[in-house]
């Protein structure tokens, strides 16, 4: 049937016992067009309109920045009971973005955690966790020049770089309290940390920059997916050791300086006081 009237004009059996009466279609029944939608879809058992997008050539990210503003005006202009929300690989996205934040702020927090019951002190480890900023800087700074955008695999580096980072440092740490107990000064003491585990910094550092190095070209069938994490882990590592080696031996004797000047005024003061008379 090509048309309508072909469709109208189509004989009907309105009998029960099989035989025809006679009808046509357009005596029985009214057809007319209209517009409905192909498909019917529920979401949490609520119907909803699904609009299809597909991104091209640009990152979700960028994309998503630029639709939210629609959907915000979009909003307003709903009737009452409906409302419109971000599906599909962005939600999934924000979901991930959430997850790994949080996963990066709770591995800080354990890593401390496991530093002060291993140093036995809250001091040194917070001197530890120093350079952890820098490595976070690093992997920013790196993406950035390599104009790569931020995703779960840029973010997976940076807690490996972190880790790597954290170890470096622990290195440098321990070094300078086994100098103060030797009785040396704590500017000295980091001093002579700094320059005498250099050679085993950089080399854990140069080993890891070196492994994530064809990563981040991004080579071969499906490498791009892969080369944020590489260019995380040696942007944030590069910096990181350059903190180890600089900046946290800076801090270790400006707090243990800050101790010791304590400690003298403290033991001055206890020197000075009257010694009470003996009772008899």
């Amino acid at each position: 049937m090509d048309s309508v009237e072909t469709l109208n004009s189509s004989p009907i059996n309105a009998g029960t016992d099989g035989a025809g009466s006679g009808q046509i279609l357009a005596n029985v029944a009214t057809i007319s067009r209209t517009a409905v939608p192909p498909v019917f879809t529920h979401y949490n058992v609520a119907p909803v309109i699904d609009v299809f997008g597909n991104v091209d050539g640009r990152d979700l990210g960028g994309v998503l920045h630029d639709i939210q503003p629609l959907v915000n005006q979009a909003n307003k202009d709903l009737p009452r009971g409906s409302f419109i929300v971000l599906r599909g690989q962005a939600e999934t996205m924000h979901n991930s973005f959430v997850g790994l934040g949080v996963g990066l702020v709770m591995a800080i927090a354990l890593i401390y955690l496991l530093l002060v019951v291993n140093f036995q002190s809250w001091l040194d480890p917070f001197i530890i966790i120093t350079a952890l900023p820098g490595a976070l800087s690093g992997v920013v700074w790196a993406l950035f020049l390599s104009q790569t955008t931020l995703s779960v695999p840029a973010l997976m580096g940076a807690i490996m770089s972190m880790g790597v980072a954290t170890a470096n440092s622990v290195l440098v740490v321990s070094f300078a309290r086994d100098n103060l107990r030797r009785g040396m000064e704590p500017i000295a003491a980091a001093l002579d940390a700094g320059v005498s585990r250099i050679r085993p910094v950089l080399m854990t550092a140069a080993a890891m920059l070196i492994g994530m190095l064809p990563m981040s070209l991004g080579l071969g069938e499906g490498g791009e997916q892969n080369a944020p994490l590489g260019r995380a882990v040696i942007g944030g590592l590069f910096v990181a050791t350059i903190a180890t080696l600089l900046f946290v031996p800076v801090v270790f004797s400006f707090m243990h300086h800050k101790i010791a000047e304590r400690k003298a005024a403290d033991d001055a003061a206890a020197g000075a006081l009257p010694i009470p008379n003996p009772t008899t």
